[in-house]
């Protein structure tokens, strides 16, 4: 069974490192013209598909705008997540889930066994009850070839207090979910299924993402005020496995397809030349 690390590789190499966030929030469906209703919801994301979908790497949809429509939201996702895995996109579900016990393995149940209905290639959770306790996730990621990609340095202001707090052993919060992210890639080529989200817009970091071995979600890119060749001093030495993802960005140029497309050619043209000057 191919990792979700390998395919993720593959996608960025044949579609270019881009991820475009789907946030269907009630402001963007009406720059588009559409009702914040169900309806508007199921023909914002056919445009979205139709446009981006068999062209972007990796699509992002946020769980929330969708689910704030109840069950025929949640309805709307699953076919959203069905149509886009069809067009060959990995389905990155932007769900920041985090529990324990069977309340985390129920989450896993749900996100990441092929046998749900809102299956996906990969999901974000959040790791404050404690790295380990996100076990249950990493197991079914590993059965079925899915990824996890866990909150470590976030751009929210609010983030800080909790992520850069330095505990007994001087290490920061942050440090330690990279640390121990890191340990669950040990060996995997040629990317490890475990990432970690980083904001675009966190600047100089102080933490070493280097040996990670896993993908680096860089959210907060275009009008969220991250600039691409900004990537290199968040990352550093890390940027090889950097996914870049912008949402509104490239959304607000809808709705007509031809324009989606061109927003995140730009997008991703930026992210190339950013990739690609700082590896020289």
């Amino acid at each position: 069974m191919e990792t979700f690390g390998s395919r993720l590789h593959r996608a960025m190499e044949e579609r270019g490192p881009l991820c475009v966030g789907i946030d269907p929030h009630p402001a963007l469906l009406a720059r588009w013209g559409l009702p914040d209703d169900v309806d508007g919801l199921a023909r914002f994301c056919r445009t979205v598909v139709e446009a981006l979908g068999d062209r972007v790497a990796v699509v992002k949809p946020q769980s929330a705008f969708f689910e704030r429509f109840g069950a025929r939201g949640v309805d709307v996702l699953e076919s959203i997540i069905r149509q886009l895995r069809g067009a060959g996109a990995l389905v990155l579900l932007d769900v920041k889930r985090g529990d324990i016990g069977s309340t985390v393995a129920a989450y896993a149940d749900a996100y990441l066994d092929p046998s749900s209905p809102i299956y996906v290639d990969a999901i974000t959770a959040s790791p404050f009850l404690g790295v380990g306790s996100l076990t249950p996730m990493f197991d079914m990621a590993r059965k079925h070839g899915g990824g996890v990609f866990v909150l470590a340095l976030t751009s929210n202001p609010e983030g800080a207090g909790v992520q850069r707090a330095v505990g007994p052993d001087g290490r920061t919060v942050a440090q330690t979910i990279i640390e121990e992210i890191s340990q669950l890639n040990v060996g995997s080529e040629p990317l490890g299924s475990f990432g970690l989200v980083v904001g675009a817009t966190v600047g100089g970091t102080g933490h070493d993402l280097s040996g990670v071995g896993g993908p680096l979600l860089a959210p907060g890119l275009g009008t969220q005020g991250g600039r691409a060749e900004g990537l290199r001093t968040v990352f550093g030495n890390g940027l090889a496995n950097v996914l870049p993802s912008y949402s509104r960005e490239v959304l607000g140029a809808g709705p007509e397809p031809a324009a989606l497309r061109a927003a995140a050619e730009r997008a991703l043209a930026d992210c190339r030349a950013a990739l690609t000057a700082a590896g020289q």
